[in-house]
């Protein structure tokens, strides 16, 4: 087996479902520090957090992954145990195939190989990676990390992120930037009762319906050349005591936007309070913001990265926004380019979750070319 399939192999049969690293990390730290690498590991509650550099001054080049992993789902659905990574027509199957255990191995590989051939090299190259990217919160994870970066004044230039952004073929998709998520917990209060006295009740859910019909058919924005207009999608509705015969006496309600850069936060708050308070609903609101949209506009990580492929790969990469959110929206702020880049992300978090061997064998070179383009 080649060195990043054997490497992944190692990861997939930890089961390092969130927070859980399963040793992942230490085994990436034990690779790195013989490496010469400088090791340090960053933990805050029930996350673990891995930082490894090498070099000092100069710009700074970080390598962002994850080694947690979703829940595998109904085992018996699996044709092979998703823990057990095994190989079938050329493909590696197991949970974190995919996303993004390849990407994690095939950037630790890259670092140990440029480190190799460019022992004095310019600047810091650094692998981050987190157990905490696919929880719910990801307060103790990259998040946390950031904040501690920010005390020290650790600096970040480049930023590449290895998800799977590949959509159907190994190279043909490269992320510059995400969307913000803002997440909402809508409470609608009404008063119980008895379902036969409709005088004597007010049902939550028909007072909120006129409401939340209103929340689903609005245009927020025309969106604009880098991103697509903001979208805003309910997820969860929960009311009544699960008798036929009483009105509930409250609502719950979740709501998720994902929002480009031509609306805030704020300006999306502001809009759903004035259409529930115009519905005249009696209500609070519990908001979370996971991350604001960023982008990363044409500069030396992209050209690198972009230049990188088309060797590699022999294709032009579509640079987009598209997708869920990633770890690279807390590096962002930093003043950090950020690319994400990957296998092709088709199964991720799916049943049978699985990566081509023949992708995930070009993934080392490909990181090794960009941070060689990138420190020439």
């Amino acid at each position: 087996m080649s060195d990043v399939l054997d490497l992944t192999i190692d990861l997939i049969r930890r089961p390092s479902v969130t927070p859980d690293d399963h040793g992942c990390q230490q085994l990436l730290a034990e690779r790195l520090a013989r490496a010469g690498f400088a090791t340090e590991h960053l933990r805050y509650g029930e996350v673990d957090n891995l930082w490894a550099r090498h070099g000092t001054d100069g710009p700074v080049l970080v390598f962002l992954g994850h080694t947690d992993v979703v829940p595998p789902g109904p085992l018996d659905k699996w044709t092979s145990p998703p823990f057990e990574p095994t190989i079938r027509g050329g493909k590696l199957y197991g949970r974190g195939a995919a996303d993004m255990k390849s990407g994690v191995a095939a950037m630790t590989l890259a670092l140990e190989a440029f480190v190799a051939a460019h022992p004095q090299h310019r600047g810091t190259i650094a692998l981050l990676v987190t157990s905490d990217e696919e929880g719910p919160t990801n307060v103790d994870g990259v998040r946390r990390v950031v904040e501690e970066f920010r005390r020290r004044g650790q600096r970040i230039d480049w930023c590449v992120v290895g998800e799977p952004s590949s959509a159907q073929k190994f190279g043909d998709v490269m992320r510059v930037g995400r969307r913000g998520s803002l997440s909402a917990h809508l409470t609608v209060r009404g008063v119980q009762g008895h379902v036969a006295y409709p005088d004597k009740v007010k049902n939550p859910i028909h007072l909120a319906a006129p409401a939340l019909a209103e929340l689903a058919a609005t245009k927020w924005d025309e969106g604009n050349a880098e991103f697509p207009p903001t979208s805003m999608q309910i997820s969860n509705v929960h009311a009544g005591t699960g008798a036929l015969n009483v009105v509930p006496g409250t609502l719950d309600v979740d709501f998720n936007f994902r929002y480009c850069t031509e609306s805030t936060a704020e300006s999306l708050r502001e809009r759903v309070d004035a259409i529930l308070r115009r519905h005249g609903l009696d209500f609070d609101v519990a908001w979370d913001l996971s991350g604001a949209p960023f982008l990363t506009r044409e500069g030396a990580l992209r050209v690198a990265a972009s230049a990188a492929i088309r060797e590699l790969c022999g294709i032009a990469p579509e640079a987009n926004t598209g997708g869920g959110t990633s770890d690279g929206r807390f590096i962002a702020p930093l003043g950090a380019e950020v690319v994400e880049l990957g296998p092709i992300n088709a199964s991720i978090h799916k049943i049978d979750e699985h990566v081509s061997i023949a992708e995930l064998e070009k993934l080392p070179a490909l990181f090794l070319r960009i941070a060689e383009k990138l420190f020439a």
